[in-house]
């Protein structure tokens, strides 16, 4: 188990859910803490195991549908993730795990499945794939940059009253209603794979920042040229 002086990093169920590189958001987590002296702890949950309450920030990526459908029963039978939200723990949830989030989803025939309802969401099955580059204004109360990443996914999500937009969407389709992802406390939900922290670094700092506190800067002038020709890029297309 992790120490207490350890920023504690909770992959869960890699075993399901972890397509398109999403674990490389706990990578990119680990290094930016670790460029800031912060000591971190990574455990990888795996499907047969419980999921611990002593996290500080909680990661689950994306997946096809019969994984997504067991990944949602284990977790709801666990409890553990709720708990650990409850008691202050930050999370990304990422496209199959952001619909596990919410109170329902589309199944392997797009019948409704039963999610976690730790998100004021609900999935159906849309009409038709959406794949591609994905562009979205953030929030402006979260102080983030242009989110860029890559979406793949037939989901349409519906958002409640007891979460925000996460961004609006300047290219590609995201939620399905001109928004892409939610957020609500210090948890948040989105349909961004690239990974999603590696494409966008300002992301994974403002996770960070919810459990470790105030971040010492970071020289990230050369990533920051290619990530704004890559952006500029996919715009001009």
């Amino acid at each position: 188990m992790p120490s207490d002086s350890a920023l504690r990093i909770v992959w869960i169920y890699p075993d399901l859910l972890s397509t398109y590189g999403d674990q490389g958001n706990v990578l990119v987590l680990e290094h930016r803490a670790q460029r800031r002296g912060i000591e971190t702890e990574t455990i990888h949950v795996r499907s047969a195991d419980p999921v611990p309450e002593s996290g500080d920030i909680y990661l689950i990526g994306g997946g096809e549908d019969r994984p997504q459908i067991l990944a949602a029963e284990r977790l709801r039978r666990d409890g553990g993730l709720h708990r650990a939200i409850a008691h202050g723990a930050a999370m990304l949830a990422v496209c199959a795990g952001y619909q596990i989030m919410g109170s329902t989803f589309g199944g392997e025939e797009g019948q409704p499945v039963d999610g976690i309802g730790l998100l004021d969401i609900a999935s159906t099955r849309g009409p038709a794939r959406a794949v591609g580059e994905l562009v979205a204004e953030v929030d402006a109360n979260l102080g983030l940059p242009t989110l860029t990443g890559f979406e793949n996914h037939m989901g349409v999500t519906s958002l409640g009253p007891g979460v925000k937009p996460l961004s609006q969407t300047i290219k590609g389709v995201g939620n399905g209603d001109g928004f892409e992802g939610c957020y609500a406390g210090h948890v948040v939900g989105t349909y961004l794979h690239g990974p999603a922290l590696a494409r966008n670094p300002a992301l994974a700092d403002l996770l960070l920042t919810w459990r470790a506190g105030e971040l010492a800067p970071l020289d990230d002038t050369r990533y920051e040229q290619l990530r704004q020709e890559r952006l500029d890029t996919v715009l001009a297309q």
